[in-house]
């Protein structure tokens, strides 16, 4: 029998929490994604976070060490190769990346910009490394004007495509990135995510639309999701988590269009009779906030994070667990716009841990997490992780 009935996984998308001891090899020595905020903030307000043992795991300004936090935690160190979205996502739930996916700091290899427009029929501009803003105010006219699609790229291993959905239908523009991620099922032109970038507006006012979608690689093997959905529980996939596991091992697949519609969806879920796993992932962290280096708007999203934890709190019952880590850091002090190599925290509650959390010992992996999971529900473990589940009172 299940020690709980309902997991709630919650990744906070790159909000991670210091360097990791392989930090040099990816040029991220002195990455602190949280605490570097709280210092640029003068002190983070999170008190609901700092009740669960935030503040525990490793010393952040605002957020104080409390002497019985609520949550039992520790923090996790990446065992696969990379920083990447889709790696962190995967290792979570029992794989092991060991070689980092392709990126293209040059941009995309001719050959393959020239099968692009010749299979889409569209003229491709941009293809070079940008920020998803920037491009749009550098090309975004220039594709009003002659429809030509946007490729671009990031520090990740994605190809994204920009159009406005008044120039190019959402249709046309999902067919293109079908062809695009065609193409890159080549293991020399191979990138974990093509993403659709819809946008609308005018020039000097173009602001992308909640439209987006991701077409990534399955998953080389099964996941903990897998066995779960096999064994008739119930695997809510919240947000983008449905488009990193390509479908794999969801039962229901629910979009959202912000970090506040996730929690929307997520507490939906928590007011649901189900037996198994309600997974979200909270992008606006990384995407708008990280990758864009603006600590500000960082900080405060994870202050308002930190509100809804109430209605959280108000809704889990004896029977729920409540995991809260994170997939990668994305410093915005840091150097560069791209993700950082980072411990990752974590943070277990029930209200059925009636004398409060205690630490418990450094994850060596994010396997742990897909781990417990499967030791939780009886299913089949993957061959990575170990499982905390006996560690928690």
């Amino acid at each position: 029998m299940s020690k709980y009935k309902r997991i709630f996984l919650i990744v906070m998308d790159s909000v991670g929490i210091g360097e990791a001891p392989d930090a040099k090899k990816y040029g991220d020595e002195g990455a602190n994604t949280l605490g570097h905020i709280a210092e640029h903030m003068n002190g983070l307000y999170m008190p609901n976070m700092e009740r669960l043992g935030l503040g525990n795991i490793h010393e952040l300004k605002g957020i104080k060490k409390v002497a019985k936090p609520l949550a039992y935690y520790t923090k996790m160190q990446e065992k696969s190769a990379g920083k990447d979205t889709m790696t962190g996502h995967w290792e979570l739930m029992g794989l092991f990346v060991d070689k980092s996916f392709q990126v293209f700091p040059e941009g995309f290899p001719k050959e393959l910009i020239k099968e692009l427009e010749r299979k889409s029929g569209r003229r491709v501009i941009g293809n070079k490394p940008a920020s998803g803003t920037e491009i749009l105010e550098e090309l975004g006219k220039e594709h009003m004007e002659n429809g030509a699609i946007i490729v671009y790229t990031s520090a990740d291993s994605v190809l994204q495509i920009a159009a406005h959905e008044e120039i190019i239908p959402l249709k046309e523009l999902y067919d293109i990135c079908e062809i695009a991620r065609e193409l890159t099922l080549e293991r020399k032109h191979m990138v974990g995510r093509v993403i659709a970038r819809p946008f609308l507006g005018e020039p000097g006012n173009f602001q992308r639309t909640a439209n987006r979608h991701d077409y990534a690689l399955k998953p080389f093997n099964r996941t903990v999701m897998n066995e779960l959905k096999d064994e008739g529980y119930d695997v809510f996939a919240i947000g983008k988590i449905s488009d990193i596991y390509d479908g794999e091992g969801i039962t229901e697949s629910i979009r959202t269009k912000s970090n506040m519609d996730g929690m929307d969806k997520l507490i939906e879920t928590l007011n649901m009779d189900f037996s198994g796993l309600s997974f979200v992932n909270l992008v606006d962290f990384d995407a708008i906030y990280g990758h864009r280096r603006d600590p500000q708007g960082y900080g405060k999203a994870l202050q308002e994070f930190d509100v809804r934890l109430l209605e959280v709190f108000q809704k889990i019952e004896e029977e729920d667990l409540l995991i809260i880590t994170a997939d990668h850091g994305n410093d915005p002090i840091h150097h560069g716009t791209d993700h950082t190599r980072e411990y990752v925290p974590l943070l277990l509650y029930s209200p059925s841990m009636k004398n409060g959390g205690k630490e418990i010992p450094l994850r060596t992996t994010f396997a742990d997490i897909g781990a417990t999971l499967a030791d939780n529900f009886g299913v089949e473990k993957p061959g990575y992780g170990a499982s905390f589940i006996q560690e928690l009172d």
